[in-house]
């Protein structure tokens, strides 16, 4: 399965200069937030693909305007094809608008979703806005990770966990990319673009 993740950066050969031959054969869209609802849009037609999405610390304007076929996720665990995805939205809490969250906020969200967890007993992807505590965050308020992401890690092992929020520029696909245990923690801003395995599903369920 070929799987596109976005966040936080229109990307121009994704919407103003479409490359269809770069993206074709994308099977699923991941969304980590911070992305105006017309380019998650323009994604699911583009692509002929599901958007699965959660909202960044400034996704103000999806309040108002839902992306058009795309599917929030938010302290939800879902299946598509066989993976299962779970997804957090937010920033950690820095000057009280929406979409922001204590360590406190976020562990009550993830305790909402434990059961859920529990009957699934594996987690493939999970999807966040921000990274988790020290790795691929920053010292500053609005930039710090959540330590709850990591016990998520700990605990659970999902196969990926693919965050947004921290803006980094990329000159290598494995710069984005840090190994915890058996969990790739990926750096998703602008684009990135992997693919799973069926027989890897396979193993999972």
């Amino acid at each position: 399965m070929r799987i596109l993740t976005v966040s936080d950066s229109v990307e121009p050969a994704l919407y103003d200069h479409f490359d269809a031959d770069r993206f074709s054969g994308v099977n699923l869209i991941l969304s980590c937030g911070d992305l105006p609802p017309e380019y998650l849009s323009f994604l699911v037609h583009a692509l002929d693909a599901p958007v699965y999405y959660v909202k960044g610390n400034h996704d103000i304007r999806h309040s108002s305007k839902h992306p058009d076929g795309c599917v929030n996720i938010n302290a939800r665990l879902i299946q598509f094809q066989g993976i299962k995805i779970l997804g957090l939205e937010g920033s950690r809490w820095y000057n009280g608008g929406p979409f922001q969250y204590t360590e406190r906020q976020m562990k009550r969200a993830i305790r909402g979703i434990r059961t859920a967890m529990w009957f699934q007993k594996d987690i493939d992807i999970v999807i966040t806005h921000a990274p988790p505590r020290h790795i691929h965050d920053a010292e500053d308020r609005c930039h710090r990770g959540f330590e709850s992401f990591r016990w998520l890690i700990e605990k659970y092992s999902p196969r990926y966990f693919i965050h947004g929020h921290t803006h980094t520029n990329f000159s290598d696909a494995s710069q984005r990319i840090t190994i915890v245990n058996k969990t790739k923690v990926v750096n998703s801003y602008g684009s990135y673009l992997f693919e799973i395995e069926d027989r890897e599903i396979a193993e999972t369920n």
